[in-house]
C-alpha cells in the first residue's frame, strides 16, 4: 500500500462542489483585489476569533513582517522567540532589522516559558511564541510575563488555527495574532495567503496601510508600505474552509487519538500534549533517534513522511554571523535531529491510518 504524507486533493474533494461555486463567485465579480470576497472573509475570521479586526493579506511571513513593523520594530530590539521555530518567524523580525532572543524548546515542543524572563534586557520589546504542530505555547504563563514587563505579544498562529489554551483561542492572547493560510494548515488557501488579528484600532488601521503602499486612497501615500495583498479568490475559498475548519480540526484530532493509542512502539515517541490544550494536529510529530533509518524504512513500506524542521533557526547559514552553536539549545537541537511527522489530514482513509499504525509498530 501507498500512504502519501498528505494529499491536498482529498482534502478539496470534501467539499469540492462549494469550493468551485466560491471561485466562480469570485472570477464572475469581475474585482479581484481588495473586494467584497476580503471584505466577508476578514469578518467571518474575526468573528470566528472572537476579536475586532482581521486585515488580509498575501503570506503568513507577510503577516510577521508587517506585525512588526506595525509595532515599530527596528534595529538594536530584541524580539525573544522559540529555538525551534521555522525561520519564516525569525524572519519577521529580522526584515524590521530586529535582533531575534532565542529560547530553547519545552517537553511539549513549544517555546519553554520558564525560560524566557531570563532573556529579557532593557532592548527586549516583544514576546514571539509560535504555536507549533497545532499545539498552542503557555499563553498564560506569557501573558504574564509581556504584561508584567510591558511588552508586546505576538502570536504565529500558522500551524494552529482553531487551537485553545485554557478555553481560549489562539491568535487572541497577544498584541497581534499572525496566521498563515498556505494550502497544507488547518484552515488553507490554494496558494499563498495570510492574516493578522488585533483588537487594537489603530494597529489594524497601520496594517491595512502597510499591505497597500501606505495608502488608503490611489496615490495618497500617508506611510511608506509594500504590497501584501490577499485577492478575491483566496478569499472566497477561505469562506469555505473556515465553515468546515472545526470539522477538520476534529477529523485530525480522531486520527492523532488513534496513534496515540495505538502506535507501542518505544523507539517512536509522540509529541506530549499539555492538558490545557486544545491540540488540532497540524502535524503529527514523532521523535526518533534514528531518524534516517525510520524515513527509509517508512518509505520501503510506501509511508511518506516529513521533517520539522532539520535546521532551525539559530543554525541556518544566512544567520550564522551570530555564532551559534547546535548544543546551545539542547532541546531544540534534539528536536530538529529527531523529529519525524506522520501523515494525518482531513479525508486520509480508514485502511491507510491503519496501515501506518501496522508498519510503525513494526519498526525495530
Amino acid at each position: 500500500m501507498n500512504v502519501a504524507y498528505s494529499m491536498l486533493k482529498r482534502t478539496f474533494e470534501l467539499h469540492k462542489r462549494e469550493y468551485e461555486a466560491a471561485a466562480l463567485r469570485a472570477l464572475n465579480s469581475g474585482w479581484y483585489i481588495l473586494g467584497k470576497e476580503m471584505e466577508t472573509f476578514e469578518k467571518q475570521f474575526a468573528r470566528y476569533l472572537g476579536v475586532k479586526h482581521c486585515v488580509a493579506l498575501n503570506s503568513g511571513t507577510g503577516a510577521l513582517i508587517l506585525a512588526f513593523r506595525a509595532l515599530g520594530i527596528k534595529e538594536e530590539d530584541e524580539v525573544i522567540c522559540p529555538a525551534n521555530a521555522y525561520i519564516a518567524s525569525v524572519l519577521g523580525i529580522t526584515e524590521n532589522r530586529g535582533t531575534p532572543i532565542f529560547v530553547d524548546a519545552d517537553d511539549y515542543m513549544e517555546i519553554d516559558a520558564d525560560a524566557i524572563e531570563s532573556k529579557i534586557t532593557d532592548k527586549t520589546k516583544a514576546i514571539l511564541p509560535v504555536h507549533l504542530y497545532g499545539h498552542s505555547s503557555n499563553m498564560d504563563k506569557i501573558r504574564a510575563i509581556a504584561d508584567r514587563h510591558n511588552l508586546y505579544v505576538i502570536e504565529d498562529c500558522a500551524q494552529c488555527h482553531g487551537s485553545t489554551y485554557n478555553g481560549k483561542l489562539t491568535g487572541t492572547f497577544g498584541t497581534i495574532g499572525c496566521f498563515s493560510f498556505y494550502p497544507t494548515k488547518p484552515l488553507g488557501a490554494f496558494g499563498d495567503a495570510g492574516a493578522i488579528v488585533t483588537n487594537n484600532d489603530e494597529l489594524a488601521e497601520k496594517v491595512r496601510l502597510l499591505r497597500n503602499y501606505g495608502s488608503k486612497i490611489k496615490y495618497h501615500n500617508e506611510i511608506v508600505g509594500v504590497n501584501s495583498r490577499m485577492d478575491e479568490i483566496q478569499a472566497a475559498l477561505l469562506q469555505v474552509g473556515l465553515k468546515y475548519l472545526d470539522e477538520g480540526n476534529k477529523e485530525r484530532q480522531r486520527i492523532a487519538e488513534k496513534y496515540l493509542a495505538q502506535i507501542t512502539n518505544p523507539l517512536v515517541l509522540p509529541q506530549k500534549t499539555d492538558p490545557k490544550v486544545n491540540h488540532v494536529y497540524h502535524l503529527f510529530p514523532v521523535l526518533v533517534k534514528e531518524r534516517d533509518r525510520f524515513q527509509a524504512y517508512l518509505k520501503e513500506y510506501g509511508i511518506g513522511s516529513a521533517v520539522h524542521y532539520p535546521i532551525p533557526s539559530y543554525m541556518a547559514e544566512c544567520y550564522k554571523k551570530w555564532g551559534y552553536a547546535w548544543g546551545d539549545f539542547p532541546n531544540a537541537c534534539r528536536y530538529a535531529k529527531q523529529e519525524v511527522s506522520l501523515p494525518i489530514y482531513a479525508g486520509m482513509p480508514e485502511e491507510e491510518i491503519d496501515y501506518v499504525i501496522k508498519i510503525v509498530n513494526r519498526f525495530a
